[in-house]
């Protein structure tokens, strides 16, 4: 093969590659950009403008796409580090970042890494918050502390064109001496605890028996009253009804007598009663009781039912 020979070969192969780049660059200048993405685009080295999602053609040789956002929520891990507490105990403490990009050029332009300086603030905000805490109080207010790293965050939103949504703290790792210390302690909350609740269930079963023992005895005692008013009711129905009879019977013991021959009935039933004494007097079988004067019975009669009359006329 002669030297023009070698030339020509030379000359046509670069031709072809300089067609094939101009043809790589015009198809690269056609740009489809996908749903939830946002393409930065320079001008001979200025920023020209944001591409939205669709197709797009730019000037080849001239436009170029030189940042490629994504516009959706980013879960970043901020690795465990190590921060002090405000009674000296060191813990680990690691956490998680959700934050989106909302304005593509500033988090092109504003900052070089969103992401990393992301991480970094929010770690020194944790050292800083964990380092106005004792120990315990960091293990209940993870929630105050997320939010002190939301609020520094959002400072720096607007500059690098970032939205932080929210920042939580996954694991809060003390020294192994104080985890055992922390262990015994609960182990000593807990049997404390059990105690309390034997104590107070011991408790709540002696006033449990004593107010039941106190509404026995109450009960009896009620029972007993109500058994003496009722002895008491029945009692004095008993004699209200006794009084009711004998107002009663004397009444009718005076209609009697106002009837004719009345008297001389009550003198004969008088009579007889009087015998009848005077025979439950004898002691023996053979003793006889004969009046003061008994050659005058009548007139002895005749006073004593005198006598009896007038006493039921009084009592009436």
């Amino acid at each position: 093969m002669g030297f023009w020979e070698l030339l020509n070969t030379i000359s046509m192969g670069l031709v072809l590659a300089f067609v094939a780049f101009i043809l790589f660059r015009v198809v690269m200048s056609f740009r489809l950009v996908p749903n939830q993405f946002a393409y930065i685009v320079e001008r001979l080295g200025n920023y020209k403008t944001t591409l939205g999602p669709g197709f797009h053609a730019l000037i080849p040789f001239v436009d170029k796409v030189v940042y490629k956002q994504d516009l959706r929520e980013e879960t970043i891990e901020v690795e465990p580090q190590e921060c002090f507490t405000k009674d000296n105990v060191k813990v680990e403490v690691d956490g998680v970042i959700y934050l989106s990009v909302m304005d593509p050029v500033n988090a092109s332009y504003g900052i070089t890494d969103y992401r990393f300086a992301a991480i970094q603030l929010a770690q020194t905000t944790t050292r800083s918050v964990i380092g106005l805490m004792d120990l315990d109080e960091t293990f209940e207010e993870r929630s105050f502390m997320s939010k002190e790293v939301v609020k520094v965050l959002s400072e720096m939103e607007q500059p690098w064109g970032i939205k932080v949504h929210r920042y939580e703290i996954k694991n809060i790792i003390p020294p192994r001496t104080v985890q055992n210390a922390m262990e015994r302690q609960m182990t000593a909350e807990r049997d404390r605890r059990a105690v309390i609740a034997k104590s107070e269930g011991v408790k709540g079963s002696v006033i449990n028996d004593a107010e039941g023992i106190r509404a026995e005895i109450i009960n009896i005692s009620e029972a007993e009253m109500q058994s003496r008013i009722n002895e008491a009711e029945g009692l004095a129905a008993e004699i209200e009804a006794i009084a009711e009879a004998t107002a009663i019977s004397i009444e009718k013991v005076a209609d009697a007598l106002s009837q004719p021959m009345g008297t001389e009935a009550m003198r004969l039933r008088l009579a007889e009663k009087y015998l009848g004494k005077l025979k439950a007097l004898g002691k023996e079988e053979n003793d006889i009781i004969i009046p003061r004067d008994i050659s005058d019975y009548d007139e002895v009669m005749n006073g004593l039912s005198l006598k009896e009359l007038e006493l039921k006329k009084t009592k009436s």
